[in-house]
């Protein structure tokens, strides 16, 4: 079973480029995996795209504003994890 790291909330979700805005309380990168949860609803999936103000990022830490790409519709208000 992974570890569960939170870091941050969903304060906006943008569904036709289908991101979410999260501002981070951990660090993040392109490549690690996240679960979006709220309720029963629970969403898995690899970061493959991260932008900072409209700029492509690597790799986020805590206190950066981030877009993230997902591949379903998100709640505002989930509570994403860091998976490892």
């Amino acid at each position: 079973m992974p570890t569960k790291t939170l870091i941050g909330r969903v304060e906006d979700f943008y569904s036709k480029p289908s991101v979410i805005a999260v501002t981070l309380e951990g660090s993040i990168a392109v490549g690690d995996r996240i679960s979006i949860e709220k309720g029963d609803s629970v969403i898995e999936q690899e970061v493959r795209s991260m932008q900072i103000e409209h700029q492509d990022v690597k790799s986020a830490k805590k206190g950066d504003s981030v877009g993230i790409k997902t591949d379903q519709p998100v709640t505002r208000g989930s509570k994403v994890y860091r998976l490892s």
